[in-house]
């Protein structure tokens, strides 16, 4: 997951553009929208939509937009209906790739995912046949330059944060997806701002890919997070370092 998370911050690192921004406050949208339908308005009271709101902030969506989102998943304003929905799939180089979206169509959805995958050298699965590799976890991501290993490692054990590693020019802390909020916490009143602070599907294991077949990985993920209802793409995979800052170069 290494390669895929360093991927991350490399395109995080560029430029944003209008359009990018736009799909990316769709995707937060929606996913305050589920939160608000499935638990109530009440960010206090929805840890779900507390994260959602999170993201949408730190996304700096606007503040009216969030409240909209909220009002419509409560029903206090009319909104669409959104499907969670989970696809599963393996990439070039025998990654496997989870992906979780929100549609109001799924009779669209699943044709334009299996497409892609068909496009980039992939192949789209049955239920569970990549599920069962990833697990639910707290992952949160703090800049290298802001904080050292010791004082990190301290802070985040004594939070319940049970795995600490220096990931590139990051410091990457793991814990069990109930301490997440616990932990981001002991963070950010250390004083410390996250890169990232999110809940994600970690596998237990990795592949290693490389030469042709990382390029093609990772125009496939791309693709994959660019469609609209496309929440967020997991994968299994680990590329090396060099071939990142290869592909970085285009990303």
């Amino acid at each position: 997951m290494a390669g895929h998370s360093h991927w991350a911050r490399i395109k995080r690192a560029k430029a944003v553009t209008d359009a990018r921004r736009g799909r990316a406050w769709s995707k937060l949208s929606r996913a305050i929208i589920v939160a608000a339908r499935a638990g109530g308005g009440d960010i206090d009271a929805n840890l779900t939509l507390r994260y959602a709101v999170d993201a949408a902030k730190a996304a700096n969506m606007p503040k009216d937009t969030i409240e909209r989102a909220i009002k419509k998943g409560s029903g206090d304003l009319d909104g669409v209906n959104y499907e969670e929905l989970t696809y599963e799939g393996y990439g070039p180089g025998g990654a496997a790739i989870l992906i979780s979206a929100l549609t109001d169509n799924r009779n669209r959805t699943a044709p334009e995912i299996k497409k892609i995958f068909e496009r980039r050298g992939g192949n789209l699965g049955a239920s569970n046949s990549v599920a069962w590799m990833f697990n639910r976890r707290g992952v949160i991501t703090i800049p290298a330059s802001a904080t050292d290993e010791e004082s990190i490692t301290h802070i985040a054990l004594e939070a319940g944060g049970d795995d600490i590693r220096h990931d590139g020019d990051a410091f990457v802390l793991e814990c069990d997806a109930a301490a997440f909020s616990t932990v981001r916490k002991a963070v950010e009143d250390a004083g410390l701002t996250p890169e990232s602070a999110e809940i994600s599907m970690i596998p237990a294991n990795t592949v290693t890919v490389s030469g042709e077949d990382a390029e093609k990985l990772m125009k496939l993920i791309d693709d994959l997070e660019e469609h609209d209802d496309v929440q967020n793409v997991y994968g299994a995979y680990e590329i090396p370092e060099a071939e990142l800052d290869r592909l970085a170069g285009g990303a």
